[in-house]
């Protein structure tokens, strides 16, 4: 099965592959990164484990996290996902999870949202998710912003992992469904 690579303005987006282990190493180490999603750097064991069960998403389901990278210099910036943690959060999540996050050198320049709508384009014309559903720490207010911009709404508020997290929703456009 061929993984779909999307381009935008200034980035390339690639399923995540193995040859993108070290630059995961060093984005998992940057704590302008890690803050808002573990709160602390991974070790690269972990890395190692994010890495497989991102490639297994492509493999079992046909869709998880892109590579992010600068057009212009393949520069690593990040990622961005529709995926399926099957997260232990109430509510349920009972969608495509779209997740995206950016190296600290990378964040502020409207990265991020090409990235994301890229993958929401992708998934409103190719996944035909109806819905989609993100997770985000009430700290994080830039991803709270983003979110908010490409037509995330509040559904809940919960705990996943011992910390307050916003679950927000999406629902594709009418003429999509």
């Amino acid at each position: 099965m061929s993984h779909p690579v999307l381009t935008t303005a200034r980035l390339t987006l690639t399923p995540v592959a193995l040859t993108d282990f070290d630059d995961l190493c060093v984005l998992w180490t940057d704590e302008g990164f890690t803050r808002h999603i573990t709160g602390r750097p991974l070790p690269e064991e972990d890395v190692w484990f994010r890495l497989l069960r991102d490639l297994g998403h492509w493999s079992a389901l046909g869709r998880g996290n892109w590579t992010m990278r600068l057009r212009e210099t393949g520069a690593y910036a990040g990622s961005v996902g529709v995926l399926d943690y099957r997260r232990g959060v109430q509510p349920a999540m009972a969608a495509p999870e779209l997740g995206w996050g950016l190296g600290a050198a990378f964040q502020g320049l409207g990265l991020a949202s090409e990235g994301v709508a890229a993958a929401l384009d992708w998934t409103d014309h190719v996944l035909k998710a109806p819905r989609t559903v993100c997770m985000i720490g009430p700290a994080n207010l830039a991803s709270l912003r983003l979110a908010g911009r490409v037509g995330y709404a509040s559904y809940a508020q919960t705990v996943y992992r011992d910390e307050p997290v916003i679950l927000l929703e999406r629902r594709s456009p009418p003429d999509l469904r």
